[in-house]
């Protein structure tokens, strides 16, 4: 005997969310391009809403402060502009691997540090002794050896125990830290910081110390693009990330293709350690990286794992950054505003990627339904 009070009327919801069918590239670069010049007005807005100047106002401040008097022929704001673009954009470029794998390695942090570490150690160490063209040979080379090291450490326990490679990464970020922390009290005679050093720095092009990293850095996307979209590992790479079980299947080494994945990732973070070391603060600390490791992860997935399109959004992101402090320091606004416009700019930019990949279905009218 059926229980009547068992029985329930059922409301269906209004609508659901299911997952569009391919959509066009056009329709998704539209979505896209119109998410960013909204985000663009939004930051305008609010900061023009606390500025209390006008929008167009806003803007010149913002343009002003990231590229300078450009139009003068001064160019040192523009070179500064594209170095910080070339350090968070070498960090995403050394992660994209790991990621298009499958592999989520949040430890771009400390391979990079431990990186640089291995640069100041061979510049301080080393510097007086060895011939300038050898010293940058060795300061590069134990540069990349550490990145891969620090990275290779979580892909091995991935490969063989099967571990959690974000939490062994993170753990991985909070060591190599304190490593950074306890050298530079050494070496700083118990102060947090090491005084510039003079050997080891990379050569500047004029009165323009920092062509070297951004040369270094453009070289790397076009070679990094071309190793994921053209080789054969960069193809492992593709086929791992889409399913283990077929990789196996074709015949591909899974272990190998994440342990070798990993040093490629780690080494690069080492390289981004170096660049921050001996071509940009000729110093270390444990900020020096500055947290630039997580929103390299959202540049990453951003630009698709495309390193060109990772070039704009980087771009895109420390335009921002930098612009909006100088409203924020006209304006005698907070420090932090800087970087709640770029949050809220990146939230705008992954939440289209929803929109893009999943759509609402509204239910018809119709009589509940009896369960």
């Amino acid at each position: 005997m059926v229980n009547k009070k068992a029985i329930k009327k059922h409301r269906e919801p209004p609508f659901h969310v299911v997952k569009r069918d391919d959509m066009p590239w056009w329709g998704a670069w539209g979505i896209r391009v119109a998410t960013i010049i909204a985000a663009f007005l939004l930051v305008g807005l609010l900061s023009m809403a606390l500025s209390g100047r006008s929008l167009f106002e806003t803007y010149g401040i913002m343009f002003s402060g990231v590229f300078g008097r450009i139009f003068e022929g001064r160019t040192m704001m523009l070179w500064k502009y594209l170095q910080e673009i070339a350090i968070l954009l070498a960090l995403a470029l050394a992660l994209t691997p790991a990621f298009k794998m499958k592999f989520w390695n949040c430890g771009a942090e400390g391979q990079a540090l431990m990186g640089g570490l291995a640069s100041i150690i061979c510049m301080i160490e080393l510097g007086p002794k060895l011939p300038y063209p050898v010293l940058i040979i060795v300061i590069a080379v134990t540069s990349i050896v550490a990145g891969a090291i620090w990275g290779v450490i979580p892909a091995i326990f991935k490969a063989v125990f099967n571990t959690n490679e974000t939490l062994f990464t993170l753990m991985m970020n909070y060591i190599a830290t304190q490593i950074i922390a306890y050298y530079v009290y050494i070496k700083g005679g118990g102060s947090n910081v090491i005084n510039p050093v003079e050997y080891g720095n990379f050569p500047a092009v004029g009165s323009n110390d920092y062509f070297v990293n951004i040369i270094l850095v453009a070289v790397i996307t076009i070679v990094m693009f071309v190793y994921l979209k053209y080789s054969k590992q960069g193809y492992e790479i593709s086929v791992v990330g889409e399913s283990q079980n077929t990789a196996r299947y074709i015949g591909i080494n899974v272990k190998k293709v994440i342990v070798r994945t990993m040093v490629i990732s780690g080494a690069l973070c080492g390289v981004t350690g170096m660049l921050l070391v001996a071509g940009k603060d000729h110093s270390i600390n444990v900020n020096s990286v500055g947290g630039q490791g997580f929103t390299a992860i959202l540049m990453s997935w951003l630009g698709q794992f495309n390193p060109f399109i990772m070039a704009v959004m980087t771009a895109l992101v420390v335009f921002l950054r930098i612009g909006v402090a100088k409203v924020a320091d006209t304006a005698l606004l907070n420090s932090s505003f800087s970087e709640i416009m770029v949050g809220v700019v990146i939230l705008m930019l992954v939440g289209c990627e929803f929109f893009i990949n999943y759509s609402f279905k509204f239910k018809h009218n119709k009589k509940e339904a009896k369960v």
